[in-house]
């Protein structure tokens, strides 16, 4: 497939993205904050993950500066990278929805924070974690380019991985029994299996 093609359709997928949270970020701006674990280790992995999943793929469609590791790939695998991209928006959208004011980019529980376990939540605890690791494995089947493909994957997973248990940890110590019951009832990102 024209290499043009799919960075484009990349590119209308990532602006899609930045609408999505832009509403979400601005409310989120507007909540008072009574914990907040945003310390340097956060603020390294949020710059990872940006770095991963906006600076170097949008470096790379622009520029030429990473074509030194375009690679090729089967159109099979850019087939189940367009087939990812409803999917991944509206799971990221409604993550973003369900939550409301509760969500935030960081490590932060706000005034009135409380226990979202409807819409999605019902059935996953992170979903927009699920919805991001849709968005980095579309990268890497849409950006046939071993640096801006794969830049999302280690960047987010390096904030996923170390992160995920530092929120659960936050989650519990702010909600207690309430918290250990919903993880109980729910899987961490695939509903019924993670």
């Amino acid at each position: 497939m024209e290499a043009w093609i799919l960075k484009v359709v990349f590119m209308l997928f990532w602006v899609g993205t930045w609408i999505i949270r832009y509403p979400f970020n601005r409310e989120q701006k507007k909540n008072t904050i009574t914990t907040d674990q945003k310390t340097t280790q956060e603020k390294i992995l949020l710059s990872a993950a940006f770095l991963g999943m906006a600076l170097i793929p949008v470096v790379y469609v622009l520029t030429p500066l990473f074509s030194f590791a375009n690679y090729q790939l089967p159109i099979g695998i850019h087939i189940l990278g367009f087939s990812l991209i409803l999917p991944t928006l509206w799971l990221f959208y409604r993550s973003h929805k369900d939550l409301g004011k509760n969500w935030s980019p960081s490590l932060e529980i706000r005034q009135g924070h409380h226990i979202v376990d409807g819409g999605v939540y019902k059935y996953i605890r992170h979903p927009m974690y699920s919805a991001i690791w849709l968005w980095v494995i579309l990268q890497a089947c849409l950006l046939p380019n071993w640096v801006a493909g794969f830049s999302g994957m280690f960047g987010f997973g390096l904030l996923y991985f170390i992160r995920v248990g530092q929120e659960e940890a936050m989650m519990k110590k702010q909600f207690g029994e309430q918290y250990a019951a919903y993880q109980q009832k729910t899987k961490r990102l695939i509903p019924f299996i993670l």
